[in-house]
């Protein structure tokens, strides 16, 4: 219990007093884990979509796969993209390894499964009869697909933010592919493992509440914005038909 309390104590110091070494740890975990998301999402939603919409052989099979992969690990993933991005990999050329870019790279990886299946699902979560009004409303497919996708905006803002949760609380891809180098590309989670290991509790203690304070700031954050998207839904009649 003590512990915790000078953990806690010393997170209020280390904030107030904007310690530069957590202040820089923590916008690079920032700047890393919304880039990612972002990224992710900017590959994935509408990927997610476009198998939602399609009929193709393996379908079913390859959803189950996808969603299989929710729970891949994330050492896993950090042993792929290093066998990807090392010097005699195939991407080495790129540079990637120990660099911030490499660790945005796996993490873009490992939150595919989760941003890919789960706007699938949410769309299925969608009345078949939306887009079917839609049509009879002389929409097109384009504005069909988009009219079933604003009705289920709210499960796929649950979907990004599930997945930069998957991303800013990971610590295999940070440290395999990142390398835990000190102001370059250490992140929260690579320090508190360090700085466990080198039984430094209390600054550990200090860097958890830090990051956990980070994923609800950022939940809060986009939870106002979903407040202020939400719309009394219905049907998105085409204009101009």
């Amino acid at each position: 219990m003590n512990e915790i309390l000078a953990g806690l104590i010393r997170a209020i110091e280390l904030i107030v007093t904007l310690d530069p070494e957590v202040v820089g740890v923590t916008s690079r975990t920032l700047t890393i884990s919304l880039s990612s998301t972002f990224l992710g999402a900017l590959i994935n939603l509408p990927l997610g979509g476009l198998i939602y919409f399609r009929s193709f052989r393996g379908k079913g099979l390859f959803i189950h796969l996808i969603q299989t992969l929710y729970s891949l690990p994330t050492v896993i993933v950090g042993l792929l993209i290093f066998l990807l991005i090392s010097r005699s990999g195939p991407l080495g050329f790129l540079g990637l390894m120990f660099t911030p870019g490499g660790m945005i790279l796996g993490q873009t990886v490992l939150v595919t499964p989760i941003l890919m299946g789960l706007t699938i699902s949410s769309l299925e979560g969608v009345s078949r009869q939306v887009r079917e009004t839609a049509i009879s409303l002389g929409a097109n497919e384009y504005q069909a697909i988009m009219t079933v996708i604003k009705e289920a905006r709210q499960a796929i803002m649950a979907a990004v933010l599930l997945g930069f949760g998957r991303a800013i609380s990971e610590v295999g891809v940070a440290m395999m592919i990142g390398g835990n180098i000190r102001g370059y590309t250490r992140v929260l989670t690579a320090a508190i493992a360090l700085n466990t290991s080198m039984g430094d509790i209390e600054l550990s203690l200090a860097l958890g509440i830090i990051l956990i304070s980070l994923s609800l700031i950022v939940n809060l954050l986009l939870g106002l914005f979903r407040v202020g998207i939400r719309g009394p839904g219905g049907i998105m009649v085409p204009k101009g038909r």
